[in-house]
Parts: structure tokens; C-alpha cells; sequence
């Protein structure tokens, strides 16, 4: 079998769809265009619809095939009719991507009570209804399916000036775990993608010189993620065929930050 069909067998999800939550942000953008041009048709989920369109105009460009679907993941209804608009208009729900977060850089003593309520239903909460709602799916019609939620450095190693954030990434690498265990039997696998320190609308507020300085003198790559560097990572979760035997796994993806220790 000639390399380029064999990687193909491997890592081509053609004729698969996958919902990427967040797929008008910075990161989970750029990972939807990798399953795109895969062969999946992507479904963008977002609340803005310009930047939904923006991102399908770069994913057609590429050659890749998808369309928007708005959607509010702080309340369950809109969830439901996500799934139900997928449904409807690709005929089936493959893999999910939970990838939609907020961040603040208050000082813990600072933190008031609606900021704490809000990252959390937005981090943590979000992830909890979107795995419940296509969960139930996925079990209803027996889907082999791949749930691939973003997880953060913060998730494993507490990180100065995010401490919401940290608390709900933490909580999110937890239960994909639970979750891994609990769905086994029904062939739904669910991994934690853990970007390492990837510059991004989330946490440019907190990237003072200072910071970066730290960051890097802690990455023996000495520096930041592109986007582009989850691409394969991702296609390696969502693919049946490469990933079949990974879940309840953290794959991290930090040019050896959590390596470092001194």
C-alpha cells in the first residue's frame, strides 16, 4: 500500500462529521480546518455568526467542507437544538469537540462571586451539558464516537493569576476521565487535549513580559504553540483507526513544559 493511502487509512475521517464547539475561536478554528481537510465536514459552533463565516471561508479555501450553527453553551435548549439542527442537516454526529472558554486574571481576593459563576458555567459547566445532551446520542444510536475536550497546562499544575480558569480546567481533565470509563462499553472514547502556553484571545491579558519570560525559561522548546501544532493531535484523537485504543488520556502538547521542574 502506497505511504500516502496507508496515512490516509490511518488518519481520513471522510464521511465523518464533527461538531467543534468553539470553532470560531483562535485554537479550536485552526483544529476544525485540520478535521476539515481530513474529510470531515465540521459544524462551527459559536455565538458570533461573521466569525463562524470567516473560518468556513478559510476552511473552503483549503478545501475543506462545513457550515455555522449558533449556539449558547450556558443553556441546555440550545444545545438540544444544536444536535437536532446537526442531525437534520448531516445525518449524524460523529465526533465532538468542547473547546469553548473564558478566562479573567483577577486577583484571587478579587474574585467576586458572578465572575466565579460565570467561568465556571462557561469552562466546566458547558462541558458537563454538551457530554450529557450528544452523550445520550451517541449511546441512543449506538455512534462510535470520539469526545475531545480541551483541557490546559492549568488543569494539571495550578498557574499563577487564573485561578478560576485553573479550577474549572482541572475539573474538566477529571470528569473526561469519569467519562472515559463510564462510556467505554458503548465505544465512545473521551481524551483531554492539553495545550501547553499557546498565545490566544483567552489569555493575552495575562502574557505581561514578565510572564512570557517565565513561560519560555520553562519550555526546553523555547516557545510558544502555533495553532497548528494541535492539528495532528487532534486527528489522532478523533480517528477511530490511529486512536481507537486512547481514552481517558491528557495529551499534551507544550514543548515540554510539563517536563521541566528546574
Amino acid at each position: 500500500m502506497p505511504s500516502g493511502a496507508y496515512l490516509k487509512e490511518l488518519f481520513g475521517l471522510e464521511g465523518k462529521t464533527a461538531v467543534v464547539i468553539g470553532g470560531t475561536g483562535e485554537l479550536c478554528g485552526v483544529m476544525a480546518e485540520g478535521l476539515a481537510r481530513a474529510g470531515c465536514e465540521v459544524v462551527l459552533v459559536g455565538r458570533i455568526r461573521e466569525k463562524g463565516e470567516l473560518k468556513l471561508k478559510s476552511i473552503a479555501e483549503a478545501g475543506g467542507k462545513g457550515y455555522f450553527v449558533p449556539a449558547d453553551v450556558t443553556k441546555r435548549e440550545s444545545l438540544q437544538e444544536l444536535l437536532d439542527e446537526v442531525v437534520k442537516t448531516s445525518g449524524k454526529v460523529d465526533i465532538l469537540v468542547n473547546g469553548a472558554g473564558i478566562n479573567a486574571p483577577t486577583p484571587f481576593l478579587d474574585i467576586d462571586e458572578e465572575e466565579f459563576k460565570r467561568i465556571i458555567d462557561t469552562n466546566l459547566t458547558a462541558v458537563f451539558r454538551t457530554c450529557q445532551v450528544f452523550g445520550q446520542y451517541f449511546i441512543d444510536e449506538t455512534v462510535p464516537a470520539s469526545i475531545i475536550n480541551l483541557g490546559s497546562m492549568s488543569g494539571l499544575v495550578p498557574l499563577s493569576r487564573v485561578f478560576t480558569y485553573s479550577a474549572t480546567k482541572a475539573a474538566v481533565h477529571n470528569l473526561s476521565k469519569n467519562l472515559a470509563r463510564e462510556w467505554a462499553d458503548h465505544s465512545i472514547r473521551v481524551n483531554t487535549l492539553v495545550p501547553g502556553f499557546f498565545p490566544a484571545e483567552q489569555n493575552r491579558k495575562v502574557l505581561d513580559e514578565s510572564r512570557v519570560l517565565d513561560i519560555l525559561r520553562q519550555t526546553p522548546m523555547s516557545r510558544f504553540g502555533n495553532p497548528e501544532d494541535l492539528v495532528g493531535a487532534t486527528l489522532l484523537l478523533a480517528s477511530n483507526r490511529a486512536g481507537g485504543f486512547i481514552t481517558g488520556s491528557e495529551l499534551v502538547i507544550d514543548g515540554g513544559f510539563n517536563a521541566m521542574k528546574i
